[in-house]
């Protein structure tokens, strides 16, 4: 860890407390965090399932950590923002693995990490707790070793999950506050979309709140400001959309011949060698210096 990525989790914080919501529009791979990065982000953040879905695998921990670890230093090498990664439930076995995973993604120079309770496989019942707490409490150790400000995103899958519609706000807030307990800085709950749900929950956590808004008619970012939300995941939505539209071009070519849809908006080669002409360069004498 140098300079650099110390300034950058750094920054990443910072994120989290400015005039607006963090928009995080969720990268894939190397070519859709620089064009993102391009777009205007303040920072990047990786899909676990569309990073899946890019190299050939179902979301789920089917992709291999080494793959995993590839990706992700292909898009820290392409972008200079700061870079978080979703790990899911941590890889592995046991709390070793995760820390050690997050260890190599620090060595990469990623700045923060999203990691989730999640399920028991094959149900909704939810993990248990307990779980989650040891891999925040590792990976919390693992980025002191390191002197990094690591920012931890805990995620609850409480909504995703077979609770009551009356259970899921105060089990969250019980997980939310054992999580922080144990390290996290921030809370990440997908499928909350309730608005007093989202202004209680809020007022309840000393942590910034992240909401997902990656799914046809989530609330416009202005409405989650003013509920209180401080960061905003796309997830795995802006591919789900590229896949859909590259779906279109390719039904058009094979079933009309025509191209007009792939032509109505894309970008010329040199636009897209300028994604990264001199950006590579550039990182990878910063990363080199780490």
């Amino acid at each position: 860890m140098n300079r650099e990525q110390r300034i950058r989790a750094e920054l990443f914080h910072q994120l989290h407390t400015g005039p607006a919501p963090l928009m995080l529009p969720n990268a894939w791979d190397a070519a859709s965090a620089r064009v993102i990065e391009n777009a205007g982000a303040k920072a990047i953040a990786t899909t676990s399932a569309g990073m899946a879905w890019s190299l050939g695998y179902p979301d789920g921990e089917r992709l291999p950590v080494q793959e995993l670890l590839a990706a992700c230093r292909r898009v820290c090498q392409v972008v200079s923002a700061p870079v978080s990664v979703d790990i899911e439930r941590g890889y592995g076995h046991d709390v070793q693995d995760t820390g050690d995973l997050v260890g190599e993604l620090i060595r990469l120079g990623v700045v923060g990490i999203n990691i989730e309770d999640g399920t028991e496989p094959g149900t909704q019942t939810l993990a248990h707790p307990s779980v989650l707490c040891e891999r925040i409490a590792r990976v919390r150790k693992t980025a002191q070793l390191r002197d990094l400000p690591f920012f931890i995103n805990a995620r609850i899958d409480t909504y995703l999950s077979n609770l009551s519609p009356e259970a899921r706000l105060e089990e969250t807030r019980k997980r939310a506050l054992a999580y922080v307990d144990a390290g996290a800085e921030g809370i990440f709950v997908p499928g909350l979309a309730d608005a007093e749900d989202i202004a209680t929950l809020v007022g309840l956590l000393p942590v910034p709140l992240n909401v997902y808004a990656g799914y046809p008619g989530a609330p416009a970012a202005q409405a989650l400001q003013q509920l209180g939300v401080r960061r905003i995941s796309l997830g795995c939505g802006p591919m789900q959309a590229a896949l859909a539209h590259l779906g279109t071009i390719a039904a058009e070519a094979l079933d009309n011949g025509r191209y007009d849809t792939m032509g109505e908006r894309m970008l010329t080669p040199a636009e897209a060698n300028g994604l990264f002409f001199g950006r590579r360069n550039e990182v990878e004498l910063i990363s080199a210096s780490m």
